[in-house]
């Protein structure tokens, strides 16, 4: 997903070729007219600027169809007339041959070379496919090129300069607006995403993602283009956490993104998320949050201004003074203050948590416990329903508990159930052995002595 070139779902591949077909009209420097005869110059025409010989050996470097040899042929013009007319017909066969050498800075060389010869002398039509062919070339050089750096800032130039010498090009008379707009789409794509990538090099993110966000514009479904917003939201500093996820989101869910390349997107994003909530966020929430940005990317083009997560802070925060009533509370308010709390507790470990014990269900060596929370005398009595649902491991002693006393255990907070049927479930608990019916107890057959809840809730165990 690094490479230019792998970007096949731009369709800029298509576009790429350096005879850019009839955008613009001719897009190559129109070869020039046969030279006349010596002695046979009309007197009133302008004077011719190149001899016959120079001209028939440019039109003998133009006939060459081997790049090698193409670039031998020019090489040889150039030495013998360094300071020719032709110039601008010989740089275009030029960067053409390099291009088919994929030697992408020998393009970049000529096409600069064209370019320096000025407006005046090179008309928009030909500066445009000396930009299209630079553009191109930049972004076929191999990433970890030091060239890469170092010719950034000439890219994004050229790159600007290449936009607005297309906006220049007059539409051919024969061709329909909307046909000249759509064969602008694609030359339009590559300025942009080369405008991108060097601006990417730059650490210049907001001009990074505004190019690759015209490219996203113009294909929407692409995977990649996606993939980079998100890197490049991600990049700067602070970074725009909301936004990147966003758009890693879209790229998961792009029409064109392969199974391969959707999962890896997805198992990226869910550990950024993951640790943006500093990783104590339990996996079955980090899963709901995960599908359901997955869902919202692909349906919207822009993030809602309202669609946030939770930060590893905001959890924080919420923890600080969390106890378990407080906990209950929340919950059964509902709201934001609901989800975020929910967010915040699921997954921590609460310390002698208070119930009354409603139902008991041995299994194995753990207890199915069903427990009424209650934090005072009056609950206890008016409580017969519970609202906890606690799982105790290795404890079978637990078995030996008695219905509609209070109870005391530490466990984790795994799930819950929202109203009317309002349920917290908890796994890995312990009761607490001080109210475990010591065996002695059980054989005398004694009358429970009801104890009431004595401690508060106890705060959260991050």
């Amino acid at each position: 997903m690094n490479r230019t070139c792998s970007v096949a779902g731009l369709a800029v591949i298509a576009a790429m070729c350096l005879t850019a077909g009839s955008l613009g009209g001719n897009v190559h420097a129109q070869a020039p007219a046969q030279a006349p005869a010596q002695g046979q110059q009309d007197a009133n025409a302008p004077k011719q600027q190149y001899t016959i010989a120079e001209y028939n050996a440019y039109q003998a470097c133009s006939a060459e169809k081997n790049p090698t040899a193409q670039i031998k042929c020019l090489d040889d013009f150039v030495a013998k007339y360094p300071n020719s007319q032709l110039l601008i017909y010989v740089y275009p066969l030029y960067y053409n041959a390099y291009s088919q050498s994929k030697n992408f800075k020998k393009v970049i060389e000529y096409a600069d070379k064209l370019l320096a010869l000025g407006a005046e002398k090179v008309e928009a039509p030909v500066r445009y496919q000396a930009y299209y062919a630079r553009a191109f070339a930049y972004s076929n050089l191999d990433p970890k090129d030091p060239d890469v750096a170092a010719q950034a800032p000439k890219a994004c130039e050229a790159a600007r300069a290449g936009l607005k010498t297309l906006g220049e090009l007059k539409k051919p008379d024969n061709m329909s607006e909307e046909d000249f707009n759509k064969q602008k789409q694609q030359p339009t794509i590559l300025f942009s995403y080369t405008l991108a990538s060097c601006s990417m090099v730059q650490k210049d993110y907001q001009t990074a993602i505004d190019a690759y966000k015209a490219v996203l514009a113009a294909n929407p479904d692409d995977a990649i283009t996606s993939y980079k917003i998100g890197q490049a939201y991600m990049a700067m500093n602070p970074p725009q956490q909301m936004d990147g996820f966003w758009y890693f989101a879209k790229a998961a869910t792009a029409k064109n993104a392969n199974p391969q390349q959707a999962n890896q997107v997805k198992t990226y994003l869910r550990k950024l998320i993951a640790n943006y909530q500093g990783g104590n966020v339990c996996d079955s929430l980090v899963d709901a949050e995960l599908n359901e940005l997955l869902q919202l990317a692909s349906t919207s083009a822009e993030r809602p201004a309202s669609y946030k997560l939770a930060s590893a802070a905001d959890l924080d925060a919420a923890r600080k003074d969390m106890t378990i009533a407080s906990v209950i509370a929340d919950l059964r308010a509902g709201g934001d203050k609901a989800k975020i709390t929910w967010l915040a507790a699921c997954g921590l470990e609460f310390p002698d948590v208070p119930g009354k014990l409603i139902e008991v269900t041995p299994a194995g060596s753990d207890v199915q416990l069903k427990v009424a929370f209650v934090t005072s005398d009056a609950e206890f009595d008016a409580k017969n329903t519970p609202d906890m649902d606690v799982k105790v491991v290795g404890q079978p002693e637990a078995a030996g508990l008695q219905k509609n006393n209070p109870v005391r255990f530490t466990g984790t907070l795994v799930a819950y159930d929202p109203d009317p049927n309002f349920m917290l479930h908890w796994d890995k608990a312990k009761v607490n052995a001080e109210d475990i019916p010591k065996e002695k107890e059980k054989k005398e057959k004694k009358a429970p002595t009801k104890k009431r809840p004595t401690k508060k809730p106890g705060r959260s165990q991050p």
